[in-house]
This record gives C-alpha cells, structure tokens and sequence, in this order.
C-alpha cells in the first residue's frame, strides 16, 4: 500500500507497507542521469531533521524513510538488527520502483546501517558516503559525559534540555550559534515508544571491521573536526579500513551535513558524479 498525503519542501511524503510494517517515506524525483541517493539518518532522527543537506543536493533524487519506531513510522512488533533494516530498505527501493542501483548515504547511527547495506548488497549499493560514524562498538568511544546524555530521548523531548546540552553533544557550530539547536528543535518529531530503545539494541555488538575491508564500493568518508560524539579517530579507521575510500574533514561538529549542508552538499554531488577510474 502506498499513500502520498503530503510534501515536506522537495520532499514528497508517503506511507509505504512492507509486510505488515508501515514506513512514513519521502522521496524527491530529480535528474535521472545517476541513481536516486538512499539517506539513512541517525538514531531518534525523522526525516525532516536533515532536510537543509536534502535541499542543498540540487537535482539528485533522494529517498530517505523514518526508521520504525521513529517519526511517523510506528513502533514495529519486535526489535531489529541492522540487518533487517537493510533487507526492509531493499524491500522498499523495490516497491518504489528503483530496481537498479542506489548510491547510499548514512549519518551516525545511519552510517552503521549503511555500512551494512552495503555488504549485503554490493551490487545493490553502487557508492557509499559515511558521516559522522564508526565501525561500531569496536571505536574510539566518546566522552562518558556526552554518552550519557545520548542514552534515553530526552533531547528530543525536552527543548530546554536539548539547548541546554546540544553545543557539548554536537559541537561546532552548535557550540557557537544557539540559533541552530532553536531551530533544529523546531523540527524534531520525537520518537514513539520502544522507538528509541529498539534503535540502541539494533546497534548492539554490531561491528564492520571484520568486514570492511571487502567492501568494493567506492566511499567517501566525512567527518567533523570537532565531533563530540563519533570522535574524528573513527573516520580515519573507516578511511583506512574499506578498499575505495576518501577521507573529507570538515571544521565543524557531528552535525555538519545540517549547519554547513551548502557546503558539503556540493562535495557529496562531485563524489557522485565522478566517473570511475
């Protein structure tokens, strides 16, 4: 079933059932010249949070869905691994009509799920950009003090605790301007229920490292210089790590796709357009 009630900016929204789990997607149709770009978003995260870098990105046709238990997708009977996920999107390329390639973009929690993706589908998944991510729970950790901030969904409940905390979780730009986290707030839609825990135990014990190496796509890694939360060290472990990778370092924090989107937004279309050499 597919429904298409609304449209967030260029983004056109629908619900899509997948036996039996219903997934609030949006896609936006542009050039047909490349494959459409496959947007997995961080833990507790719906869609419309990232839409600046989505606008940012021209003509290149998006399809980016909240994750179950997460913005407008219900909370799903049981919990998931990464693995699911990735076969649930596969899915939902196909339901979409994309049966070709997709290039694949994942943000924090999204770039362990990408990661996956792209090993269980290599033929699927024709590039790979990583932001703001790690190999798992095999990384250099953050600091206690921010981990334990990221544990429940307060931040995405609470206003005031989300502005109170955002510059020491996200650094860079957040440190500086408190106009972003204002309007980051703005557009939060807080996860549902089990939601938030289930995206947790997804990624528990999860790691690509024994694996990463056999990765064949082409990938550019990108990365705050200033990531409270994924520290800087984790890039370079994914850069050095899978065969094909390009390592991109940004002066900002671990949101840098949303407070500096027209400027890596540029970046992100020439990695995809390149030709293979």
């Amino acid at each position: 079933m597919l429904n298409t009630p609304e449209s967030i900016c260029s983004l056109h929204i629908q619900t899509v059932d997948l036996d039996g789990q219903t997934l609030r997607v949006g896609v936006r149709r542009g050039s047909d010249d490349y494959p459409p770009l496959v947007i997995f978003n961080g833990v507790g995260a719906n869609l419309e949070l990232i839409e600046p870098f989505i606008s940012a990105m021209e003509d290149v046709s998006v399809v980016i869905f909240d994750v179950p238990g997460v913005g407008g997708s219900p909370v799903p009977r049981l919990p998931y691994r990464f693995s699911t996920l990735s076969v649930l999107a596969d899915k939902l390329l196909s339901k979409l009509g994309y049966d070709g390639p997709v290039d694949v973009l994942g943000v924090s929690w999204g770039g362990a799920l990408a990661q996956q993706f792209a090993h269980l589908y290599p033929v699927r998944c024709r590039r790979l950009i990583l932001a703001a991510t790690s190999p798992g729970v095999v990384m250099v950790p953050a600091k206690v003090s921010v981990l334990a901030k990221l544990i429940g969904p307060r931040r995405y409940t609470d206003t005031a605790y989300l502005e109170k905390i955002g510059a020491e979780i996200y650094g860079g730009a957040y440190r500086r301007d408190p106009a972003l986290l204002k309007e980051h707030a703005r557009h939060i839609s807080p996860p549902r229920g089990r939601g938030y825990l289930y995206q947790l135990l997804a990624a528990w014990g999860w790691s690509s490292l024994p694996w990463l190496g056999s990765l064949r796509q082409r990938t550019l890694v990108m990365h705050g210089n200033d990531d409270p939360i994924v520290p800087l060290a984790n890039a370079k472990i994914l850069a050095a790590r899978i065969r094909h990778a390009t390592l991109y370092v940004i002066d900002d924090g671990h949101l840098f796709l949303i407070s500096r989107a027209t400027e890596v937004a540029p970046v992100v279309r020439k990695f995809l357009r390149q030709e293979t050499s």
